[in-house]
């Protein structure tokens, strides 16, 4: 199956949680299409993102690309002025075209995908991007010594369903590679952080919600995270 058929006679509210009949979908039929990306992409990357979490839902952790609230929310703080950005489990990329449109140079951006999939997506739309296949938890070693430090971070990654040990190794690993004063950008399908007290205390960090995503499906949190 290479698509999600748009004829699948399905209930409307799982159309729109599958991004069949996404805004972008339904402005594209009735022949405006969305700026923001081309004709298609939008529609092809949910399906790309559910048939990645069918195949493994762990590791995938969503069954569609984040939406425009969310984007938008994420990486409203950031732009060229903030140099080199680290972007964890970028999936299909819209949080890295939302960074690119927001003045972020394409190389100066390092993304780390464990998904071979992704990976491979990223590198045909954004060639001068570093693009690394690596786990989130290993940053120390699979960032090489001579990358400059990170002005930011953004996750994609659902670290609800990661064991503690893992959250700890990502954050500690990013800090490492992050300027003085640099921030970390997380998301979370709930009101509170997804990172526990207990890690953010032993490392000497501060969260602090900077906004809901009401409009996104479902509703998203976005917490930054910086050196106490």
């Amino acid at each position: 199956m290479t698509d999600l058929d748009p004829g699948l006679n399905l209930p409307r509210w799982k159309r729109v949680w599958l991004g069949i009949d996404s805004r972008t979908r339904l402005r594209e039929r009735r022949g405006r299409t969305s700026r923001r990306c081309k004709p298609g992409q939008r529609g092809n990357d949910s399906a790309r993102f559910f048939r990645e979490w069918l195949r493994n839902p762990v590791a995938t952790a969503a069954v569609a690309p984040s939406g425009d609230a969310l984007v938008a929310l994420i990486t409203r703080e950031i732009g060229g002025w903030t140099g080199p950005v680290l972007e964890l489990g970028p999936g299909t990329g819209v949080f890295t075209r939302a960074l690119i449109a927001r003045g972020v140079e394409e190389r100066n951006l390092t993304l780390v995908e464990r998904n071979p999939a992704f990976a491979q997506l990223l590198r045909e739309r954004h060639p001068h991007a570093s693009i690394l296949v690596a786990d989130a938890g290993e940053l120390q070693t699979a960032i090489g010594a001579d990358v400059s430090p990170f002005g930011a971070v953004v996750c994609g990654l659902g670290l609800r369903n990661m064991k503690p040990a893992l959250i700890e190794a990502i954050l500690s690993g990013a800090f490492a590679r992050m300027r003085p004063g640099a921030a970390f950008y997380l998301f979370t399908y709930g009101r509170r952080c997804s990172v526990p007290g207990e890690i953010l205390d032993r490392l000497g960090l501060h969260a602090r919600r900077i906004g809901i995503a009401y409009r996104n499906l479902p509703p998203a949190s976005v917490f930054r995270l910086t050196r106490s």
